[in-house]
């Protein structure tokens, strides 16, 4: 078990787990982003419905048109969605110009992340 995650037990009780963002993103990161933006094929326009796995309750719909909402998006689907959920949702451009915005509002271990496994990200110096 990682230094991040905790156990405890009972007897006859289910074992708990919890894990830190740290051990979710630590060596399996990279297989949870695609490798380059080359890898995103999201819409450039339209709405999108986001699949139940990544949806807030009464929130399954985002229009990429809408920077704001498209920004909202991007960064739900980078911080809790998996590999397929960024390649069919992200579009590459918009991101890359979303990004200088969108970077400052994700937890620094995701930002770092996205940074080192898509790879062709504008990185703010």
């Amino acid at each position: 078990m990682s230094p991040g995650a905790r156990s405890g037990a009972t007897a006859g009780s289910d074992i708990i787990v919890s894990v830190s963002l740290t051990d979710v993103l630590r060596p399996a990161a990279g297989g949870r982003f695609p490798e380059t933006l080359d890898d995103l094929h999201g819409p450039e326009r339209g709405v999108i419905e986001v699949p139940r796995h990544l949806a807030c309750p009464g929130l399954r719909e985002f229009d990429v048109t809408d920077e704001a909402a498209r920004r909202s998006l991007y960064g739900l689907v980078l911080t809790q969605g998996r590999r397929n959920d960024m390649a069919r949702l992200i579009n590459p451009h918009l991101l890359a110009k979303d990004w200088p915005v969108l970077r400052e509002s994700l937890d620094l271990k995701v930002r770092k992340s996205c940074e080192r496994y898509l790879r062709g990200l504008p990185i703010a110096g």
